[in-house]
């Protein structure tokens, strides 16, 4: 009898059930490995994106979230100047929104109706387009010509420069060191010491470089105790630190541009951009300028979304302490005439950064 043809194909082609297992168990691992790599890619792509697009994303955040949550609040704020109805308006406009501009800062000591004294009183030059910031301190000891102040009765037309706060609120201010400096202000802003707490508690605190014990000895002056070397100071430790004065006054002013870039780093976190409304609703009272609220929201918008924390060059007015019926800082006209020229300088749109550094090079950076 003829043997019948086999089916089966031959033993070399052939799998064992043990061959067969192998082969699904690696399949499944195979399978598996795509899809792990597959999510792997999914998140490291998602994860890239928001590195990329992350400026863009919080741009866009800014924008259509937060501004308009705190525009209210800004506009109410807001509180020009009695000399001019729209102070500083060319500076606004579209064609110059990118040319260097002055700010007077003030801090003040405000209670109740009071206009108060000006304990801080730095003039600021910003250039948008070159990410800098000049920031020239006077001391508010400094003698000087109060503008308007013969208008007012008892009060003193030379005298201490902080004085022009108390008698004729920003207006007097912004008129004294327009003469003192024989400089443009386009626009003042002026805080209260308080809200300055508050601020800096919502930002959660800030960072100071303090390595020694801060303290007031002198009796006259009010406790005053700041620990050194702590990651992170309170809103109370930092209105301490800006306000210590048992140095010298280019200490203070130095502590006081000190807390402002700082103040301007944390603002930059991105859990404080999205706190913003809440920030800025507890300077509220505390805070008055005659910057409108779309302006000031393109410039925070520059400075903390864009670019980063400006690159600051600092001065301070020179002098030396003098004491007549009271204690003054008697300016040096020499230093008051290159500081106008610095100035002038800085807000010359047409100059170059080697006249800045010209121009700055005896100052810090």
């Amino acid at each position: 009898m003829k043997n019948k043809q086999s089916t089966h194909p031959p033993a070399s082609f052939t799998l064992s059930r043990i061959e067969k297992k192998k082969v699904k168990k690696s399949n499944k691992i195979s399978k598996k490995m795509k899809i792990w790599y597959f999510s792997l890619a999914i998140v490291l792509i998602a994860g890239l994106g928001s590195f990329i697009f992350r400026k863009e994303l919080m741009i866009f955040g800014f924008d259509n979230v937060v501004a308009p949550t705190i525009e209210h609040t800004l506009n109410e704020s807001y509180v020009p100047l009695e000399d001019t109805e729209d102070p500083g308006a060319q500076a606004t406009t579209t064609e110059n929104k990118n040319d260097p501009f002055s700010i007077l800062l003030l801090g003040t000591d405000q209670r109740g109706k009071e206009n108060g004294l000006s304990d801080s009183i730095i003039y600021t030059v910003i250039r948008p387009l070159d990410h800098k910031a000049l920031l020239v301190s006077i001391p508010r000891d400094s003698f000087t010509e109060i503008i308007g102040a013969e208008h007012i009765k008892g009060a003193r037309t030379k005298t201490k420069i902080n004085a022009a706060h108390s008698y004729g609120g920003p207006q007097m201010s912004v008129d004294t060191v327009k003469n003192l400096l024989n400089a443009p202000i386009d626009y003042y802003a002026t805080i209260n010491f308080n809200g300055l707490v508050g601020v800096t508690d919502a930002l959660g605190g800030v960072v100071l470089p303090i390595t020694k014990v801060i303290e007031n000895k002198n009796p006259i002056h009010e406790k005053l105790r700041i620990e050194p070397n702590k990651p992170i100071y309170s809103g109370k430790e930092a209105l301490m630190y800006v306000r210590y004065r048992e140095d010298s006054d280019f200490k203070r002013t130095e502590r006081q541009r000190i807390y402002l870039k700082s103040a301007l780093e944390r603002m930059k976190r991105l859990d404080n951009i999205l706190n913003i409304q809440n920030i800025i609703e507890i300077a509220g009272s505390n805070f008055k300028t005659n910057m409108k609220s779309d302006f000031i929201l393109d410039l925070a918008k520059k400075v903390i979304l864009e670019g980063g924390t400006p690159e600051i060059t600092s001065h301070m007015l020179q002098g030396e302490g003098k004491h007549t019926d009271q204690w003054y800082y008697i300016l040096d006209e020499n230093d008051v005439k290159h500081t106008h020229d610095m100035i002038e300088i800085w807000l010359n749109p047409e100059s170059t950064e080697a006249d800045l550094i010209t121009a700055s090079k005896d100052d810090d950076a």
